[in-house]
């Protein structure tokens, strides 16, 4: 299931990576709140066929509890309205590979947030290779005058942004990560649209359906990816594979945009692969304690904390239903997921 967790983890970041070069094009011709908005409106259609599978197949779609919408509310705010438009602010600025290279930030303020907020366990090398992140950021922004620092410091807003909206989609529970992707794509992306085309000049052309087809993989597809990983391995180990995608996004924005790397972005893109190297050392294990909880989230038996009898023969794979667990203390290795938000 980890390896599962860290290949839908890679494909999300590959995904999302795109997004940036061909942005900057689509900016062209889209003011950043309209262009925000159709992403992620994009990212609501595509997902819509399957949540509507889902909801006809009598499943919960939304969630239920307050808890669970509490931290979608915080997710769509965060994540679908704020962070977007920073982004894009930004993207105008700044080159598009530096752009790409500054959203490895979200990484460090997904792994604060998570361990001031959300009580992930963070060890010396992850602190050290966010470290790395952030030093990386700022080499970047020397060599593109005030666009460059403006840039960075939209950016760094839309990555603490994304950094909350990871956090609070890590622990949602009770509903698909394609479903909270979907409402956070359709609330967030007609807010912005909505916004866009009422305070600024639009005209419907194109690049509308480019918008929404690149919000559709990138957004969507991309989110629900990641989504799934961070609730198999948590929102900061999820987040240091999806700091991947920078990388993709400066290849492409070379080949895409016919940008050129100086001698800075090449130091600085050094640094940060490795600074996400120095966060894979860590690993972390212990004796902790599991508290009787009921919940409904996607799980399998193989994993030594589902160990619930079916009515029928026990499924193999991945499966979604509500189910107990009995208060357990145990030792191994671990990961902070779904079931391992004990205090450290």
């Amino acid at each position: 299931m980890r390896y599962r967790s860290f290949i839908q983890a890679i494909a999300a970041a590959a995904l999302f990576g795109i997004a940036t070069p061909f942005s900057k094009t689509l900016l062209s011709e889209l003011h950043p709140a309209q262009l925000a908005g159709l992403l992620y409106l994009g990212a609501a259609v595509g997902l819509f066929p399957f949540v509507l599978r889902r909801r006809m197949a009598g499943q919960v779609v939304f969630p239920r509890d307050i808890r669970n919408r509490r931290n979608l509310l915080g997710a769509i705010l965060f994540g679908g309205i704020i962070a977007p438009v920073l982004l894009l602010v930004g993207l105008k600025h700044a080159m598009a590979s530096s752009v790409s290279m500054w959203l490895n930030l979200e990484s460090v303020a997904t792994a604060i947030l998570a361990f001031f907020l959300f009580r992930e366990h963070l060890g010396r090398w992850t602190w050290l290779g966010n470290l790395g992140v952030v030093v990386a950021g700022v080499m970047l922004s020397f060599g593109e005058g005030w666009a460059g620092w403006i840039g960075l410091l939209c950016v760094g807003g839309a990555a603490l942004a994304w950094g909350l909206d990871n956090n609070f989609t890590a622990i949602i529970d009770g509903i698909s990560p394609e479903d909270s992707t979907f409402w956070k794509g359709l609330v967030a992306g007609a807010s912005n649209l909505c916004i866009g085309m009422l305070f600024f000049e639009w005209r419907l052309d194109s690049a509308w359906l480019w918008a929404l087809l690149l919000g559709g993989a990138s957004y969507g597809a991309s989110v629900a990816l990641y989504i799934r990983a961070a609730q198999g391995i948590g929102a900061t180990r999820a987040q240091m594979v999806f700091a991947s995608s920078p990388f993709i996004g400066v290849i492409m924005s070379i080949l895409w945009l016919g940008e050129t790397m100086n001698t800075i972005q090449v130091l600085a893109a050094l640094l940060l692969a490795i600074s996400i190297a120095l966060m894979f050392l860590d690993r972390h294990g212990h004796s902790h304690v599991h508290d009787p909880t009921c919940h409904d989230h996607e799980h399998r038996h193989d994993d030594q904390h589902h160990e619930h009898q079916h009515e029928e023969t026990q499924p193999a794979a991945l499966h979604t239903h509500v189910h107990e667990h009995a208060a357990e203390a145990h030792v191994h290795p671990h990961w902070p997921d779904l079931h391992h938000r004990h205090p450290h």
